[in-house]
């Protein structure tokens, strides 16, 4: 069964909320209600969130508080966040909401359609970190039973690392699209998330090659002098 993302909704207002969990239906995931910055960072401290609707105009600790809070946390501080706002101050006040490190600043009456869309990016982007963690966490159990006494020392290379090579390389194909369609966007901050996640599959990748047989042959043989 694919586990579904969570996703957080922060703002005062519980009618907004409600908007907002029903325009997020849809998309078939966890939506998850904070009422307040402080609440928000609660739910932080046990959950993993794929994106974050930040209201800005709140009381007490508001949007651009919360989320600096946010990216001070190294386990919080990837997460996007996506601004919401009733109020348009102008580029200094969107500046603002980017420098404060969300991947969209969106003012309110938004459209339904382009909210939905852009937070299914962010899913999206979430559900194959989660894929690469699985292939990680697969790929360190077998090394680990592999190094046991009396265990099969070729028993990763022949069994389990062509499927996970398999598994990764469709992981891998899907970044690579959802990488260009974050690049047509034209977000920055988003750009650099789906970089980020290239650099971890790019390293799993190494590690895989690393292990398939004869590789330690091949980079003694590539690193003697010609």
């Amino acid at each position: 069964m694919v586990q579904k993302a969570k996703i957080l909704l922060v703002d005062d207002r519980p009618e907004n909320l409600l908007a907002l969990e029903a325009i997020l239906s849809a998309l078939d995931q966890t939506l998850v209600r904070a009422s307040s910055g402080e609440e928000a960072l609660k739910a932080l401290l046990t959950e993993d969130f794929a994106v974050i609707l930040l209201d800005v105009q709140m009381p007490g600790m508001d949007g651009f508080e919360t989320a600096a809070h946010i990216k001070r946390r190294e386990r919080t501080r990837d997460i996007p966040i996506i601004f919401l706002t009733a109020i348009n101050h102008g580029p200094h006040h969107t500046f603002r909401g980017y420098a404060a490190g969300a991947v969209d600043y969106i003012s309110k009456p938004f459209d339904p359609w382009v909210l939905r869309a852009k937070v299914s990016v962010f899913v999206e982007l979430h559900m194959k970190n989660m894929q690469l963690r699985e292939q990680a966490l697969l790929l360190r159990r077998e090394l680990e039973g592999g190094a046991q006494p009396g265990a099969d020392s070729d028993r990763a290379a022949g069994g389990l690392l062509p499927e996970l090579s398999a598994r990764l390389a469709a992981v891998e194909e899907q970044a690579e699209v959802l990488t260009k369609e974050l690049s047509e966007s034209g977000g920055g901050a988003a750009v650099s998330t789906a970089a980020h996640l290239e650099r971890k599959l790019s390293g799993l990748r190494r590690a895989l090659d690393a292990l398939q047989p004869g590789a330690t042959e091949r980079t003694s043989v590539e690193s003697q002098p010609g």
